[in-house]
């Protein structure tokens, strides 16, 4: 067959199933256009899935007649300046959906712009389009599409059922809403009561009370405001958005919203930033809930690498994934010891009047001023005044108890290079009661966000009462925390030992991969790796880092270069060592079964208050809930 060139009825048509993949992305272009629009209020109404109706009414500036008779032909916009695909400052700029739309299903466009005394229409009938005529209408643009696909049938076999495409359309317009807070949706699928989000305002409240109506209550409750600034290659860049608490988190991506420029994306490098930033806050497999809004200037960025305008391309990603990662992590620390609202929530439902008969009945409560015996009877040194917070430090200097009572000693310590001190002092001799006889309840301590400890139940939960409520802590998950966050600290701050190698080892790669990782080495060096080059293609590494023990170097380096090549950064390296770190910790907490004195447990609140991420254990769980005495009231019928 030789080559011929094709109408333009099947241009369309071939366009038209790149853009409009299914009703969501019709309503998702012609929602972008009335946004363009400066519209302040926008309705959309569905029916059949979006297959049998799609109108959509906005009050934006509306179209003449030229403008009008323009709107509906391929490549034609108002979008684009001077014709360059690097200025992009629009969510349209193609003038592709219109037409696209026109070409496989009934099209009617009827405007009036703000001023003019009369409104007009246009009507496209799968491609063939139709004279202008007058329409009665408001200031503003409506446009109405019948039967979608009716011009490709073959199409309508891989529509999903009504509902599932109802749900897409939702999860577009929400998507677009959250970008634009100061305009009001109104979504109507016929299916269930109206999607109604009132316009607000530019600011980070409305901000919040939009996402907060489309993410959920819980999400308001838990969300941290994220904000940061920096410079890109050729102007200034800004993060801001809201982020939930570590604890908060689901299996799925969902919950997490992306956009840039105003224009919601699913981009690789931004989901990778999140990840890092989270790092081991959360578990495995799961996904934080946030939103995140990125502003960059218009040539940082190219928009024009998908048709559905669904990816981007960075000009730095570099810039932003550390712009991105930096302000995660600073709200993330600021939050210190916060953990999830919804932890008290789902304890408190967790409880029926049957539960609450049988767990007081079985459980082993120790409790503190119940007897007589002193921290001096116990051996464990007493504490005057304010309680002395602990000290973490050597990870393997506390092990669980022997059955015997002994207590395994530690190794010398200086691992890290500072001065050690026992994380939690007065384990160093085991306790012999955790009921703190003479430690008698102190009012200051109630003022603090985690109370004064009271009980210990089933000898590994603290129970810790606070002005206006009490507080349940997970003892050895709290610790393990706060021993990992020293130890990470030691790594951030040059104190990674390192161990030579008695041999260097020789490692072959690419030859650019090589040079990559060369031109790295003083980085590499500060985790305790060091590498020189050793000929074409080839590095020698002198010494590891001693977390490591005894690794495998020749993997090592090649995960390593490999991923300087790819994203310019040693990740790798820094991942292995926190794990590492994350297992000491986990072997170095105080143990599940430990008795803990009262001044020990008020040791270990008090520490916990002061230490960043100490609301979630290494693996992510939460350390504590906390529960409030209005909602135990209300548990018993008190309110």
């Amino acid at each position: 067959m030789g080559i011929r060139q094709l109408s333009a009825e099947t241009i369309n048509r071939i366009a038209a199933g790149e853009v409009v993949e299914r009703p969501a992305s019709a309503v998702k272009e012609l929602v972008e256009n009335a946004i363009d629009a400066g519209a302040r209020q926008i309705e959309i109404v569905c029916s059949g899935g979006g297959m049998s109706l799609i109108r959509v009414t906005d009050d934006g500036c509306g179209m003449d007649a030229s403008d009008l008779m323009l709107c509906v032909e391929r490549h034609a916009t108002s979008k684009l300046s001077e014709e360059d695909l690097f200025d992009i400052r629009s969510l349209g700029f193609r003038g592709e959906a219109l037409p696209s739309i026109g070409s496989i299903a009934r099209l009617e466009v009827k405007s009036k712009p703000h001023g003019a005394r009369d409104g007009l229409g246009i009507t496209i009938e799968r491609g063939r389009k139709g004279a202008i005529q007058p329409a009665a209408l408001n200031a503003g643009t409506v446009v109405e599409v019948r039967d979608l696909f009716s011009a490709t049938p073959v199409r309508l076999k891989f529509m999903k059922s009504e509902r599932a495409e109802n749900m897409a359309i939702a999860e577009a317009v929400r998507r677009l809403a959250m970008a634009h807070p100061q305009i009001g949706f109104t979504l109507q699928t016929g299916e269930r009561a109206p999607l109604v989000l009132p316009k607000g305002s530019a600011t980070p409240e409305s901000l919040l009370e939009r996402l907060g109506r489309i993410m959920g209550a819980e999400f308001m409750a838990d969300a941290l405001e994220i904000s940061g600034g920096g410079t890109g290659a050729s102007g200034p860049m800004r993060v801001f958005g809201f982020a939930g608490l570590p604890t908060l988190h689901r299996q799925d991506g969902t919950q997490q919203y992306l956009f840039v420029n105003g224009r919601p994306v699913k981009d690789r490098l931004l989901i990778g930033a999140v990840k890092g930033a989270y790092g081991d806050l959360i578990p495995k497999g799961r996904s934080p809930y946030l939103a995140l809004f990125l502003d960059v200037a218009p040539s940082d960025l190219d928009v024009n690498v998908h048709p559905a305008k669904a990816e981007v391309r960075f000009r730095d990603p570099g810039r932003v994934r550390g712009l991105i990662v930096g302000a995660l992590r600073q709200a993330l620390e600021s939050a210190g010891h916060r953990a999830s609202a919804q932890g008290g929530v789902l304890t408190l439902e967790s409880f029926t009047p049957g539960d609450l008969a049988s767990s007081s009945a079985g459980a082993r409560v120790h409790d503190l001023g119940a007897h007589d015996m002193s921290p001096h009877d116990m051996g464990a040194p007493s504490w005057r005044g304010e309680v002395a917070p602990f000290q973490s430090a050597d990870p393997s200097r506390f092990q669980q108890q022997a059955p015997s009572g002994s207590l395994h000693r530690a190794r010398p310590a200086g691992q890290f290079g500072e001065t050690r001190q026992a994380p939690f002092a007065p384990l160093v001799i085991p306790s012999a009661d955790a009921r703190g006889a003479d430690l008698p309840l102190r009012e200051d301590l109630l003022e603090r966000p985690l109370g004064a400890a009271r009980a210990q139940v089933h000898e590994n939960y603290i129970v810790a009462q606070t002005r206006d409520g009490l507080v349940i802590v997970d003892q050895h998950a709290a610790h393990e925390r706060l021993v990992y966050e020293r130890l990470k600290k030691a790594l951030a701050h040059g104190g990674v030992a390192r161990q030579g190698l008695l041999i260097p080892a020789i490692v072959n790669l690419d030859e650019d991969e090589a040079a990559g990782l060369i031109e790295k080495a003083e980085e590499l060096s500060e985790l305790g790796l060091v590498v020189e080059g050793f000929g074409p293609g080839a590095v020698a590494v002198r010494e590891t880092p001693a977390l490591l023990g005894d690794t495998d170097v020749e993997g090592l380096v090649k995960d390593l270069a490999a991923e300087i090549a790819s994203e310019g950064t040693a990740r790798h390296l820094k991942d292995r060592l926190e794990a590492i770190a994350s297992r000491m910790a986990c072997h170095g907490s105080v143990r599940s079964g430990r008795r803990l004195t009262g001044e020990e447990m008020n040791a270990l609140l008090r520490q916990m208050e002061a230490t960043p991420y100490s609301g979630q254990c290494n693996h992510g769980r939460p350390t504590y809930v906390s529960l409030k005495l209005s909602d135990i009231e209300r548990l018993f019928g008190r309110r």
